[in-house]
């Protein structure tokens, strides 16, 4: 399992500041520990989405017991639903939610670029219609921060513009508007207990990314996000941009992949320095009846799994797979019995955690090389077997 963290109860803060201590490194992967005021963050580590304040199908409790050292909220569903002046008169989001470790919120900026045809950028801000009831609404980088202060998360993100990542003229625009809200966000934060990260953007683009660290890790922010991949370009095309950010941002922030999830682009990030990643894909994958493994993905709608007494992965240790069959969580997929949604979601989260958890582990002890060798080597046979 992952190392305990201290257990606090919901809303009650500790002293400590925002400082990252830099444990260890293996070629350009990184072990180190981020201070915020709800515990340390042990990076690299994955955090699982709570996008409405809740992360769907698992309680607090069990993700505590999964060992989740960071969870997301998102500021654009909260300011519309349940509104974030009524969090804040609710105590914040840990106290409304009843976890009390850190929490991240995004502010935003992605899911006004998933609306599309609903929104209207300019250099002031974003107009959009909810997606919920079409009403108008305005994010303004100020509007962002201050959503974001009454949500009290430890982690809080810029508002940024995430461009199409192949147009080069979009993104040159975006990228001025990203640094422009940038500076308005530092001005407009006002809460010491809030980290602010920035958010690196530019698409594929190297000279833009570059531009885009080196303007940004000089505004002295408590980390960088890496936003607007795994949206379109190809896993080549990631894993060349972050090779790039790599020697570009300061080796004293913690560095956060936005949105990617899946368990070989967690080995591919951690390789390329970056300490902390997010996504939604183990509990919609859950949903959709699908486990994540090392090895690769298993649909349990699928027949043969009806007969199949073996665990969802032999030598997983969640509690999905040390109490259940495949056949058993088959049988309640069929059934459209609830069950299955968490018996997939903590196993799928348990994959993730467990695995940044493990990469941490073979940093610290100097054998990343061939944790990666093995790894890769599972995935193979697996494809070989199937």
């Amino acid at each position: 399992m992952p190392a305990s963290l201290p257990d606090r109860a919901a809303g009650e803060p500790s002293p400590q500041p925002f400082t990252f201590e830099l444990q260890a490194t293996s070629g350009r992967a990184r072990a180190g520990l981020f201070h915020t005021p709800h515990g340390p963050i042990l990076t690299p580590a994955f955090a699982p989405v709570g996008t409405q304040a809740t992360v769907k199908a698992v309680t607090p409790d069990q993700l505590r017991e999964l060992g989740a050292g960071l969870i997301l909220a998102n500021a654009y569903h909260l300011y519309l639903r349940p509104g974030d002046e009524r969090v804040a008169e609710q105590g914040g989001l840990h106290r409304f939610m009843g976890w009390g470790g850190p929490i991240l919120t995004d502010s935003g900026g992605f899911q006004l670029f998933s609306l599309a045809d609903q929104r209207t950028v300019d250099d002031e801000g974003v107009s959009f219609r909810s997606h919920l009831d079409g009403s108008l609404h305005r994010f303004t980088p100020e509007k962002a921060i201050a959503v974001q202060e009454n949500l009290g998360a430890d982690i809080t993100m810029a508002l940024d513009e995430c461009a199409e990542p192949l147009d080069r003229a979009y993104n040159e625009q975006a990228l001025a508007r990203t640094h422009a809200w940038a500076l308005r966000c530092l001005q407009a934060k006002t809460r010491p207990d809030q980290a602010l990260f920035a958010i690196v953007q530019g698409g594929i683009f190297i000279d833009l990314r570059l531009q885009s660290a080196e303007f940004l890790s000089g505004l002295g922010t408590p980390g960088l996000a890496i936003g607007g991949l795994s949206v379109g370009e190809s896993k080549g095309q990631m894993h060349a941009v972050l090779e790039a950010l790599h020697p570009a941002l300061p080796p004293d922030r913690p560095r956060y992949l936005m949105g990617v999830g899946a368990p070989e682009d967690l080995v591919e990030g951690v390789q390329r320095g970056v300490d902390l990643f997010d996504s939604v894909l183990p509990t919609r994958m859950a949903r959709n009846d699908a486990a994540l493994t090392r090895a690769g993905r298993l649909n349990l709608r699928n027949a043969p799994y009806a007969d199949d007494e073996r665990p969802i992965d032999p030598e997983c240790g969640c509690y999905a797979c040390r109490h259940f069959s495949r056949a058993y969580l088959r049988h309640l997929i069929i059934a459209h019995e609830m069950l299955s949604a968490t018996l997939l979601s903590i196993h799928n989260l348990h994959t993730l955690i467990q695995l940044t958890a493990d990469l941490r582990l073979a940093i610290l002890q100097g054998r990343l090389a061939q944790f990666v060798h093995a790894f890769q080597d599972q995935r193979v046979q697996a494809e070989v077997e199937a």
